[in-house]
């Protein structure tokens, strides 16, 4: 009971740090019918500005860390963002009145990576004094891209083997154009392989984070990182938090358009991915000396759902795929519940690791 009672105490005294109460705020305001409205510009610059705040601190840090304690977090995030996908995609697909490729699509943006959870998980830990891993932010990639490409991968797979039936039961020969000839194209080939990686690789997340990464690795950024990036980026944050808070109100009314499933796994799959994400730490802590501030972090990469990679990502790779269900599901509820569970991740670290 007094473990219990400690996690309870540790998530209410977060709630009223600045990170999740401008979030709780702006969705009070979407909710009371506010038309507080943040320009697109403005949230597209700090999204740029903590992406590369975030970047160029992972970039320093990969610099400077043993390449041994780098590369066993580098493939628990990859393995994650894999299972997140697997296991999600075709946990959904069984729900009824979710097709297999909405459900992959929902499951790639739940297995990807959440810049603003990151930054925001970051900005509590930091507020408490609680150190963590600095190449942190270099994980971001590993996950992101490893989920967003077996979902495509798994869903025109699935879109393949769907048409491979249809022609099997009418004995038909079906012809798929695009292709020159006709002949029944492969649901998955290296030149789609190829494809999906540029494109996420292109996307203005994954390419700011890899620029600021890059930059701290080869350059010497520390000036600019200390006396720019590092005292706007709270402030930058809280406006960030409010913006999300409103947005993710917004997506809710998505979510009456499609299965009820879509509910329940936006509620659900970022406390269980969270916990995923926190069992994987706590052994890499036990094997590697993983600090706990690093479980925390990659128990929240678990628990976020891409916001700004995945969406266009998922457009472009799957248009057959309904934007009501996996955007409405993920920055709708994905999204808050994954920054409002980061509290509980810290209360478990500190129960099972001290922090």
């Amino acid at each position: 009971m007094e473990f219990v009672s400690e996690i309870a105490a540790t998530i209410v005294a977060q709630f009223q740090k600045p990170t999740l109460a401008f979030l709780i705020g702006g969705m009070m305001l979407a909710a009371l019918g506010s038309k507080l409205e943040v320009p697109p510009p403005v949230y597209k610059f700090i999204v740029l500005l903590l992406l590369l705040k975030i970047g160029l601190g992972a970039g320093i840090s990969v610099r400077e860390a043993d390449f041994q304690a780098l590369a066993g977090p580098a493939v628990a995030a990859v393995l994650l963002g894999v299972l997140i996908v697997v296991v999600g995609g075709y946990t959904l697909a069984r729900w009824p009145g979710v097709s297999r490729v909405d459900g992959m699509a929902t499951a790639g943006l739940f297995g990807a990576v959440s810049a603003s959870t990151l930054a925001a998980s970051m900005a509590v830990l930091d507020g408490e004094g609680i150190a963590y891993e600095g190449f942190i932010g270099a994980l971001y990639p590993f996950m992101d891209v490893a989920a967003l490409v077996t979902a495509i991968v798994l869903a025109r797979m699935s879109s393949t083997e769907r048409v491979e039936t249809v022609v099997a039961a009418s004995g038909a020969a079906t012809l798929i154009s695009g292709g020159g000839g006709g002949r029944l194209r492969s649901g998955v080939d290296m030149d789609m392989l190829r494809g999906i990686l540029v494109d996420t690789a292109r996307s203005p997340a994954i390419s700011a984070l890899l620029l600021g990464i890059v930059i701290g690795v080869f350059a010497r950024p520390e000036a600019i990182y200390e006396s720019f990036y590092e005292p706007l980026f709270r402030g930058l944050l809280s406006i960030l938090m409010l913006i999300m808070g409103m947005e993710a109100w917004a997506r809710l009314a998505e979510l009456r358009k499609v299965a009820h499933a879509y509910l329940l796994y936006g509620l659900a799959a970022p406390i269980l991915h969270g916990l995923m994400g926190f069992g994987v730490g706590l052994a890499l802590h036990h094997l590697t000396g993983f600090s706990g501030g690093g479980v925390v972090l990659l128990s929240v990469m678990a628990a976020s759902s891409s916001d700004i990679s995945g969406p266009p990502t998922m457009r472009g790779a799957l248009p057959e795929a309904n934007p009501s269900a996996y955007i409405g599901a993920s920055t709708g509820l994905g999204t808050p519940v994954a920054i409002l569970s980061i509290p509980l991740f810290m209360a478990l670290a500190d129960a099972f690791i001290g922090l």
